[in-house]
């Protein structure tokens, strides 16, 4: 190693024994270790051989994994020198299990403002989208999600924010625009993450779920602006949640 290299990362003594289920589980300790610091970022990773060692598993699935790493922005590869992580900016945390690791590890207030941000730049228009194009099986999947946040109020955090979050995935499928829905399977793990923490900071479940309704009254009777203006009054509550639990 010259003078100019950055540091080879090592690996911790318990990531052991991965058989089957190869790639997933290299993958995902690959990407802890990269996204928790274990692998600081501007390090090398430990060398193949090292790793193939470690995981005791096949050449390919190792170069797959990797593959997927170099893909979602983690590391690039070089031609006899090594593969390095690459800095945080680079990482697409969009990628679910990239996404999974940094919600274990970077919880600070910028990655949830970002989160409310985009929400409020999407899911007025999904509101809106959905009064206008909603089948009668979408309107059905709305309400029963909206039924179970009535039902599981004043019950645990948990089942509040399931419920929470099947809502506002029923408005999206109804919005019946294909990019929007492909955004809420980016961002699902994401949105439950959230929804924990601004439903455990939430003042008033009984407010909330009067928004909520109003949303869902605005869809169901086909107006499109109220339903617009109904969901960004909801995530303006939603920020003030979040607001609240980071203090």
């Amino acid at each position: 190693m010259s003078v100019q290299d950055p540091p080879r990362a090592t690996l911790a003594p318990g990531q052991t024994g991965m058989t089957r289920k190869a790639m997933t589980g290299v993958l995902n300790v690959l990407i802890e270790n990269v996204v928790s610091g274990v692998w600081p970022q501007g390090s090398l990773l430990p060398a193949e051989e090292t790793l193939l060692d470690h995981f005791g598993v096949s050449r390919p699935t190792l170069r797959e994994s990797l593959q997927h790493m170099v893909a979602a922005g983690l590391v690039r590869s070089r031609p006899r020198a090594g593969t390095v992580v690459q800095p945080q900016a680079q990482w697409n945390l969009l990628d679910p299990v990239v996404l999974e690791a940094a919600l274990r590890h970077m919880r600070d207030r910028s990655f949830y403002d970002n989160l409310v941000d985009a929400r409020m730049l999407i899911e007025p228009e999904a509101a809106a989208l959905a009064a206008r194009n909603a089948a009668p099986r979408a309107l059905a999947a709305i309400g029963a999600a909206f039924a179970d946040m009535v039902e599981s109020e004043g019950r645990d955090t948990e089942s509040w924010s399931m419920a929470d979050l099947a809502f506002h995935t029923a408005i999206i499928e109804a919005s019946e625009n294909w990019v929007l829905r492909q955004f809420i399977v980016a961002i699902r793990a994401a949105l439950m993450a959230s929804f924990r923490m601004t439903n455990r900071a939430s003042q008033s479940h009984e407010g909330a779920i009067a928004m909520h309704r109003a949303v869902y009254d605005a869809i169901q009777r086909g107006q499109p602006e109220e339903a617009r203006q109904a969901m960004q009054a909801l995530i303006g509550l939603a920020r003030q949640d979040m607001n609240r639990s980071f203090g």
